[in-house]
């Protein structure tokens, strides 16, 4: 595992390969993200793109999603994959909003894990887009890159992963690095056949005690 230094470096290479990156999930309100990340969970944000759209259009508010039955919202989630399970979580997730916080997604952590189909990833990732609250959400982009680039153990857990990443960037930085991240393991640091070696930059820490153990990394 690479130093604080070295780990930090990366990290922040990373970062400025998107300075401006955003969430490729398409979304209108925090009501549209908070189902959409729900609905991405073991899916891919183009496969959710592509049967968000109706799904908004027919449900567009917790109120109206809350009333429908499961198997209702069933045919538009079906598509991507576990589509009986997301559809009983996003129908109890609408009612929860309705039930607990007046058709509201609320800006905290306790009362966002607290709906049906929030885990902290999703917490994380609505706190951050939709609040612009300091959170740093794992996924399996982010945990491919942070393992393959030595950022952390390669045995790290997701908590761990998050915590070490988060105590090497201020907090002003979460969103961005969880972001850039994602957007590198998507198109870059993929699982097969990576093009990590195309920059070069991120072989090349300011310690150079650290420079062999960061080189040849990507294989």
């Amino acid at each position: 595992m690479l130093s604080n230094e070295n780990a930090r470096y990366v990290l922040e290479k990373i970062i400025e390969l998107y300075p401006e990156v955003e969430t490729e999930l398409n979304h209108r309100n925090d009501f549209e993200l908070l189902i959409a990340v729900i609905l991405s969970a073991q899916a891919t944000d183009r496969g959710v793109n592509g049967i968000s759209k109706k799904l908004f259009e027919d449900y567009p508010t917790p109120q109206a999603m809350a009333q429908a039955d499961p198997k209702d919202l069933e045919p538009y989630i079906e598509p991507i994959g576990l589509y009986k399970n997301k559809s009983k979580y996003i129908q109890a997730c609408a009612q929860a909003l309705v039930d607990k916080f007046d058709g509201q997604v609320p800006a905290n952590r306790k009362d966002l894990e607290s709906l049906p189909g929030v885990g902290r990833k999703t917490a994380s990732v609505v706190l951050s887009i939709a609040f612009d609250v300091p959170a740093f959400a794992v996924d399996t982009h982010v945990t491919r890159v942070c393992k393959r680039h030595r950022i952390v153990a390669q045995n790290a857990s997701v908590r761990q992963i998050e915590d070490r990443v988060t105590s090497l960037l201020p907090p002003e930085q979460w969103k961005q690095a969880h972001q850039a991240l994602v957007r590198f393991g998507r198109y870059i640091c993929t699982a097969r056949k990576p093009t990590c070696d195309q920059h070069p930059q991120l072989w090349t820490p300011p310690n150079p005690k650290q420079e062999k153990q960061l080189q040849g990394q990507h294989d």
